[in-house]
């Protein structure tokens, strides 16, 4: 046996994901017969079974758990084929795949990405969502064109990568509005055992804040950990703690989520990259979103001094300068 029959082997596949041949043949718009012979003949083919019965239900046996396992690595990329050439092919759209790092805020990412969404342009985007670490394979791989993250490329990666500084952000801490009224007085020390809703270890921002709190002697009362962005912030919203963000997003994050902000961290800037087997970036729907979103950082670093509310510094340890905020 030389190659699996992948159609006896697609079968097989969508018995399991449609929880039973009934419903596999009506996905496939073939008889239950028909999906049920060609399964047979799959197991002819490898000399064992696939199903085993237990009850009413068809369960895999291992050799079908084995089977399974292959499957789900070929035929989403399949489908995944399939959609990418409808869409190209629907006008001549050129396709684009980008890998977000669950680190970068949601509503970054659709800043950085919006010139491609809009309008009827001329890309295909595919985007997925992951670990950094795990993008930059499917990276190393040519299976993504680029990886938006909220650090550089390791020195370790294993590959050659190049990083493109898409944009810097000020930082600030926001909360539901009786949080954040509580903790405005004396901040940034009115963090000190307060509720915080962080971001895992793994990230940069979550070290960079780490060493901030220790800088500061800062003990805050860590209530979560959590690498999703949207779910740190529907968090806040309901009052389980306050949350850091860039300031770059603020109206956004401010209007969407009903959060006010407690202040700004002096010193501290979240950055944005966007990592590239290119040293000179080629491709045009790179080229557009990496020109967009220096141009949006930079008219919001131009702006940073009118979105931080006037207060008069002072200093902390260490002599870095502190801004209250009403």
């Amino acid at each position: 046996m030389r190659h699996p029959n992948y159609t006896h082997l697609l079968y097989f596949w969508t018995v399991i994901r449609e929880g039973g041949v009934a419903q596999a043949a009506a996905a496939l718009h073939l008889t239950p017969q028909t999906v049920s012979g060609q399964i047979k003949l799959l197991e002819a083919q490898w000399q064992g079974a696939l199903f085993e019965k237990q009850g009413r239900r068809l369960v895999p046996t291992e050799l079908g758990r084995i089977a399974y396992a292959y499957a789900e690595e070929i035929f989403p990329r399949g489908l995944e084929l399939a959609s990418v050439l409808r869409g190209a092919g629907a006008r001549g759209r050129r396709s684009v795949a980008i890998g977000v790092a669950d680190a970068v805020p949601k509503l970054v990412t659709w800043r950085i990405l919006e010139p491609l969404l809009t309008g009827d342009g001329p890309f295909h985007v595919l985007c997925h969502e992951g670990p950094l670490e795990s993008l930059l394979g499917e990276l190393a791989a040519h299976r993504l064109d680029l990886v938006l993250s909220t650090s550089a490329v390791p020195a370790d990666a294993g590959f050659k990568a190049f990083s493109h500084l898409l944009g810097e952000s000020a930082i600030g801490f926001f909360a539901a509005p009786a949080l954040a009224r509580k903790l405005r007085g004396n901040f940034p020390q009115s963090l000190h055992e307060a509720p915080l809703l962080l971001p895992t270890d793994r990230t940069a921002n979550r070290r960079m804040l780490d060493a901030w709190f220790e800088k500061f002697g800062i003990v805050p009362r860590i209530v979560g950990e959590l690498d999703d962005s949207a779910l740190v912030k529907t968090f806040a919203q309901h009052g389980i703690g306050a949350f850091a963000a860039p300031l770059a997003v603020e109206k956004e994050i401010t209007r969407q989520y009903g959060v006010l902000r407690i202040g700004r961290i002096e010193g501290l800037r979240a950055r944005f990259f966007a990592i590239s087997t290119e040293r000179k970036i080629k491709h045009p729907a790179i080229s557009t979103i990496t020109q967009s979103a220096r141009e949006f950082y930079s008219m919001r670093a131009e702006g940073e001094a009118d979105v931080a509310a006037p207060a008069t510094p002072k200093r902390g340890k260490g002599g870095a300068t502190l801004r209250r905020t009403a």
